[in-house]
């Protein structure tokens, strides 16, 4: 089956570029646009761009650019029809669909299968909770116990799997799935020549990507079966690596982004009645160590995480090493902890919704507070322990990237820990001096072990001078810059900027083809008396004019309100407009002269006939008297 044009228009129509990427990443106002750190590199800067009048996006530090649904393919590796259905879900859109030849289903690539194999094991996992009488008694009933409503359980999708050998593979076989792919997902274990599913008679709690496919699970046994471990998840696939995933994150991603925080759990059961609280906004690292790209993670939504951790003080301790790894990409730490024997599952189920709200809203402390009191614990009577507390404390400024952040915490650590400010100062100079050291000492070991480097510098110097950029494709490319941004601009009355363009152009060819096109694009539509709309051509375009015109409106920086604020006046580059156009069109039309006053030199060193001699020599005198009309009101002196 394949999506029927109608569905795929409907979508195209509905979505608002704004909203769906807001999905994704923290969108701030800048100007007309929105800017965000990029989701596909760990940037400190933002150089991520929405245009929401030309319904685009363009990265800079990827050099990613396109449409809302080229980005949600971008962002979660999907492929086209599954970016629609995803867009289409959000909007409630209905998919229709069509059967597709024997070719379109062959070219289905295997990765997609694996999402497909997924989702049908999700789909079969939710069935046997609710529509079989094991499920029912068994998985329902747990839930139940567990206080979470039906409601919530379908939210987060819960399943239960059958306590047989083989229930999922055989009925994936049924039903027409290619059931060599259950392998690969990790669905089915092989194992001596033998084959089984992996999930047995358990509670199934799927994985969610950022779109809200399933792209693995985690299982609980109700069973007191000491062969079998508690916890059973699915190993790391195509589809899945469980560093790079928080479990809930699908779920809580707008909230995150409304709230401005983020809560971080351990466990799936503490997200579902955090939820269940009416608190959204709570991702889990599934049980796992806390990871970099976790992190990252979470930071495209919003800068401030809150650490809940259980009243268990060796699992806080042991914990320490996630909150410096928050701390380390710029991010604002805050922690609660739970009473001994409490988690967040269980404490929430305790207290109820409002009070539990109004528990985290109350014992939720900064970092500093929350290490200062843990590490103080039993040190009041011994210097040496409180000196290594202060220590400790200090490193974990020290990884801090912001020097103001650093000095508000160094005042916040002397006020908890009473002892001067200038001391802990000291102590964060030695260790950032110590670091600094250490990083010399790698990059001089690396240098070291690097092989002789000598004839690579030349290579890559010969290369430079190979790639100078040519002038003539810089004036072409700022001919259509301007002719896309500014050619509905009116010149004069009924007299647009493009109708100039077009008759200053005539009888140029473009020697950058995708430049020749775009203009040749313009032409057909004003000669057919169907006049362009300025967002036409990022609607209906080939993908490979499509990004040429993204990259070509899309403005990475802006002039800063701070000019406006003390009232001097910066011009818009619209305000400028007729003499950029004037320029333009005289350094193109000299370069183009210059590269044909190039060309027939060569020909007149090649000629051999004294007749062709004699053509090309006065072609070259009208070259030369065009370039001098050319070169002097450009202010360009050339030589005879």
């Amino acid at each position: 089956m394949r999506l029927s044009n109608k569905t795929i228009e409907e979508v195209k129509n509905r979505i608002d570029i704004v909203d769906v990427i807001g999905d994704f990443v923290q969108l701030k106002k800048a100007g007309r646009n929105f800017r965000a750190l990029s989701p596909f590199t760990n940037e400190k800067t933002p150089s991520f761009f929405v245009v929401p009048h030309k319904e685009i996006y363009k990265d800079f530090s990827s050099g990613k650019a396109g449409d809302a649904i080229h980005f949600v393919m971008e962002y979660d590796g999907l492929s086209y029809p599954d970016a629609i259905v995803y867009l289409a879900k959000k909007y409630g859109i209905e998919v229709e669909q069509e059967e597709q030849t024997d070719e379109q289903m062959e070219a289905q690539n295997e990765r997609e299968s694996l999402f497909i194999i997924s989702n049908f094991a999700k789909d079969h996992f939710v069935h046997n909770l609710w529509e079989t009488e094991e499920g029912r008694s068994i998985g329902l009933s747990y839930f139940h116990e567990r206080g979470f409503k039906d409601d919530t359980i379908k939210k987060f999708e819960l399943g239960y799997s059958l306590d047989e050998w083989h229930n999922l593979e055989e009925t994936a076989g049924k039903k027409g799935y290619n059931t060599g792919l259950l392998e690969k997902t990790g669905l089915v274990v092989v194992k001596d020549d033998k084959h089984y599913d992996r999930f047995r008679g358990r509670v199934m709690f799927p994985i969610h990507n950022a779109t809200g496919k399933a792209i693995a699970f985690g299982a609980r046994i109700l069973t007191k079966d000491k062969k079998q471990p508690k916890y059973l998840n699915s190993p790391e696939t195509d589809i899945y690596h469980k560093s790079d995933v928080l479990y809930g994150l699908f779920q809580a991603k707008r909230a995150i982004r409304q709230e401005d925080n983020c809560y971080l759990v351990e466990g799936y059961t503490d997200v579902i009645s955090m939820h269940q609280a009416g608190i959204e906004n709570v991702v889990s690292s599934s049980g796992t160590a806390l990871t970099e790209n976790q992190i990252r993670l979470i930071r495209r939504h919003t800068e401030n995480i809150t650490v809940l951790f259980d009243g268990d003080e060796a699992g806080i301790r042991a914990s320490m090493r996630g909150i410096d790894m928050i701390l380390k990409e710029g991010m604002k730490v805050r922690c609660v902890v739970f009473p001994e024997g409490e988690d967040p599952d269980s404490y929430a189920r305790k207290l109820g919704a409002m009070n539990y709200r109004a528990y985290l809203e109350e014992e939720r402390q900064d970092f500093i507070t929350f290490k200062a009191r843990l590490l103080l614990k039993g040190t009041q009577n011994d210097p040496i322990k409180k000196a290594d507390t202060i220590v400790s404390i200090v490193q974990s400024i020290s990884i801090v990237p912001d020097p103001v952040a650093r000095s508000v915490y160094l005042k916040e650590t002397s006020n908890i820990l009473d002892i001067e400010e200038s001391v802990l100062i000291a102590e964060l100079n030695k260790i950032l001096i110590q670091k600094r050291h250490e990083d010399r000492r790698d990059a001089q070991h690396k240098e070291k072990q690097a092989p002789d480097t000598g004839e690579l510098v030349e290579q890559v110097k010969e290369s430079v001078r190979e790639q100078k950029v040519d002038p003539v494709f810089v004036q072409e490319q700022e001919c259509i810059r301007l002719l896309v941004n500014y050619g509905f601009n009116e010149v004069e009355e009924e007299y647009k900027l493009y109708d100039h363009y077009l008759e200053e152009l005539e009888g140029i060819e473009f020697q950058t083809p995708v430049f020749q096109e775009i203009l040749e694009l313009f032409r057909q539509k004003i000669e057919s008396g169907n006049i362009p709309d300025p967002d036409d051509f990022f609607k209906d375009s080939p993908e490979h004019i499509k990004k040429t015109l993204i990259h070509l409106v899309s403005e990475q920086h802006e002039v800063s309100e701070n000019w406006q604020r003390y009232h001097i006046y910066i011009p818009k580059e619209e305000e400028l407009i007729t003499n950029a156009v004037y320029a333009n069109l005289l350094r193109l039309k000299f370069r183009k002269i210059r590269t044909l006053l190039e060309k027939n030199r060569d020909s007149i060193k090649e000629a051999q006939e004294e007749e062709k001699l004699t053509e090309l020599m006065r072609i070259n005198m009208e070259l030369k008297k065009a370039e001098m009309e050319y070169a002097k009101p450009l202010g360009i002196v050339i030589s005879s």
